[in-house]
């Protein structure tokens, strides 16, 4: 059968005809919101009450309308170790500030890839790549670069604009820019002309437009606060790095980013890693692929020494938003539209593009179950606190199994054998095969 025949079309509306649940269900549709319908609260109520090991956080942020999730995990982890120095219950770290740069170094790598592959075909899969532009996104390598170049500020120092808030039409007319500088370019390059000059105008236009729509990021700033104990401290004259390193003091690179990836392109217990557009000239993605089992336990060691963890999951995989729930069995689409099954192996999920990293946040609580086994665990997100339970969110067990992608792990917690791991000659893959 090639063709979709009146035989067949008549085979379909009959057993449509004979079914009375889809009728119902069609009706209830009509006029309700699938969202609302798929909720199953009997068993999302089972994933309520306290975790058996919390680590507390000092509140909930909101990424507004941008794709600054992965940025606003990796500040948040930050931002603990500067309300803890300054004693303070409350404290944020501008997001605004990093972003700008974060913008910034994908137009000069966006630039430099076009210059470094000129000779390739634009129609061929690399450039097309390329082409795609610079997004908002990111993950937590991409954040340690930023923060070692350009440190952090207060939310105070740098605060949020509306642009910084709503990005996509910004980021929208970047990409179309940089396209055209792309064309420019390659033409240049084609005439035997040197693009680096030409190059360092356009890096220009973008600063400027940046400025225009973020404000110009701080040099110098003064900090000042009172601690919760009500007194007042001041510092004049810092610089971003300054403040980074005397207030925040973490060594970035003890963290590693560890994946569950199980495609064929990935083998288990290797180190991966790849160059994509987000990150900056001369630097790359990387991670270290480990089983499912081995990185959630990584995760409740971690949890259990009372640091936060940074990872990345599948956002748009059984969610319900008001509720704040990511579980199979609480949020049901595939029930709701005739009872079909949507199953698959993690691994082909991401090799079909059914599935991928879509959301970084923070865990920051787990609860065992009778056995000691994980069974919920708590997230801190950063939608703000009208959804969820104030801000904080809840994944099931078979959730974080099949669709959590990332964990970023401070080294101190890895067995030998996986420290081990971490000198191995890493995997290279091509940066649009990517699935974290």
């Amino acid at each position: 059968m090639k063709d979709i025949t009146p035989d067949l079309l008549y085979q379909f509306r009959t057993s449509y005809d004979a079914d009375a649940q889809a009728q119902v269900l069609h009706a209830a549709l009509a006029k309700t919101d699938m969202a609302e319908l798929s909720y199953v609260p009997g068993a999302a109520a089972k994933l309520k009450g306290a975790f058996s090991v919390e680590v507390k956080t000092r509140g909930i942020t909101a990424q507004q309308k941008s794709g600054r999730c992965w940025l606003f995990a990796a500040l948040n982890i930050l931002r603990e170790k500067v309300a803890e120095r300054c004693s303070l219950d409350q404290f944020e770290l501008s997001q605004n500030y990093l972003s700008f740069y974060d913008k910034l170094e994908k137009a000069n790598n966006f630039l430099e890839m076009v210059i470094e592959n000129t000779d390739a075909p634009l129609k061929g899969q690399l450039m097309q790549y390329v082409l795609r532009g610079m997004t908002d996104g990111g993950y937590w390598s991409e954040a340690v670069d930023l923060i070692e170049k350009y440190g952090v500020v207060p939310k105070q120092v740098q605060p949020e604009t509306y642009q910084s808030n709503h990005t996509d039409r910004f980021v929208a007319t970047l990409n179309r820019l940089l396209r055209k500088d792309a064309m420019e370019l390659r033409q240049l390059i084609k005439d035997g002309k040197d693009p680096y000059a030409r190059k360092a105008e356009m890096l220009q236009e973008v600063y400027k437009a940046e400025c225009i729509a973020f404000g110009q990021p701080v040099q110098t700033f003064d900090f000042t606060y009172r601690d919760k104990d009500g007194n007042y401290h001041e510092e004049r004259d810092l610089t971003p790095l300054d403040f980074y390193q005397k207030y925040v003091g973490l060594s970035l690179r003890d963290y590693v980013a560890v994946i569950n990836e199980p495609t064929a392109d990935k083998p288990l217990d290797t180190p991966i890693q790849f160059h994509a557009v987000e990150n900056m000239t001369g630097c790359d993605m990387k991670a270290l692929n480990l089983s499912q089992a081995a990185m959630e336990a990584l995760c409740v060691k971690q949890l259990k020494k009372g640091q936060a963890i940074w990872f990345a999951c599948d956002a748009g995989a059984f969610g319900a938003r008001k509720e704040g729930i990511w579980d199979p069995d609480s949020v049901c689409y595939e029930a709701l539209l005739g009872g079909f099954s949507i199953a698959m192996p993690k691994g082909a999920r991401l090799e079909y593009n059914s599935s991928s990293a879509t959301h970084a946040m923070l865990l920051t609580g787990v609860h065992f179950d009778a056995d000691g086994k994980p069974d919920r665990w708590k997230i801190e997100n950063s939608w703000g606190k009208d959804v969820g339970d104030q801000g904080y969110f809840v994944c099931s067990e078979k959730y974080f199994q099949e669709f959590v992608y990332e964990a970023v792990i401070d080294r101190c917690h890895f067995s030998p054998e996986q420290a081990a791991l971490l000198e191995k000659d890493p995997v290279i893959i091509n940066a649009w095969d990517e699935d974290y």
